[in-house]
């Protein structure tokens, strides 16, 4: 049986012989249901008309994209490590080729992924690479359309995955919204891999965060100040985004806290968000 693939949001399904009747993760506020109604694929149908690009970002991060652009269009990030490379965030297509070249690059340790827009193919991922455990935030267990023994849901505010690598609970745009910390990024400045959690905009000095980006639906001051708040004890220089051109290569940690004012300035009405 097939495991049908969502072609809105890239979201793969447990394997059935007819497409599901609806897609949660789209028919949410946060994503959106297109007016001709939900299309399927399949893993078979995309190969046939794509393929994944990769680019080096920095010594040890490989993004990895699908061409031409299919669902949401994120990019997902191979950090490596000596301990295991570490699949950040997750896209629907995966091929031979793309097995193939990252089993060159040391295969995969584990994969985490930000929140469930990007949960994807993420049984396929880690099925390809012998199983690796999927580390998902258990506030978002409603949202994973194919369960499976290698999903490992984490509780809590952080979870180290590796040296110099630890997850870290934002909340946002999700309940189990998550970052994930390198410290050894940005040349030994830290990283921050944001996903969709803090959302880098075209103005490089500032960030913007949104509980749903395609219907504009901002989030409170509170959750944004929480998510300013537990990223303050974390040094980072340069912040990855969600899609390849979406870094911030200096001044990411400054990004943050000048947008984290302005946002909750603007949010609040108090009239000093021209002042920041």
């Amino acid at each position: 049986m097939p495991a049908f693939i969502c072609e809105t949001c890239g979201s793969q399904f447990t394997p059935s012989d007819a497409p599901p009747r609806s897609c949660p993760i789209c028919e949410d506020e946060r994503q959106f249901v297109p007016p001709g109604g939900q299309r399927w694929t399949t893993l078979d149908a995309l190969a046939r008309r794509h393929f994944n690009c990769y680019q080096q970002h920095e010594s040890g991060l490989i993004g990895v994209g699908t061409v031409p652009k299919f669902s949401i269009g994120q990019r997902a990030l191979i950090v490596r490590a000596p301990e295991g490379n570490i699949l950040w965030d997750c896209i629907p297509f995966i091929d031979a080729a793309t097995v193939e070249i990252v089993k060159g690059l040391g295969g995969l340790a584990g994969i985490a992924i930000s929140h469930p827009h990007y949960y994807a193919t993420m049984v396929e991922w880690s099925r390809a690479f012998g199983s690796v455990p999927i580390h998902l935030h258990a506030a978002d267990r409603q949202w994973i359309m194919r369960p499976d023994p290698a999903i490992k849901l984490w509780e809590g505010d952080t979870l180290p995955l590796a040296r110099e690598m630890t997850l870290i609970r934002c909340g946002g745009h999700f309940a189990g919204g998550t970052v994930l910390h390198w410290a050894a990024g940005g040349e030994g400045r830290g990283a921050l891999l944001s996903g969709d959690i803090v959302q880098l905009i075209p103005d490089r000095k500032y960030v913007s965060f949104m509980r749903s980006y395609p219907n504009i639906i901002p989030l409170s001051a509170p959750a944004v100040a929480r998510i300013g708040a537990m990223l303050e004890p974390w040094p980072f220089e340069v912040i990855y985004g969600a899609f390849f051109d979406r870094v911030i290569p200096r001044g990411g940690k400054d990004a943050v806290r000048r947008s984290v004012k302005r946002y909750i300035a603007i949010i609040e009405g108090d009239g000093t968000a021209e002042q920041v």
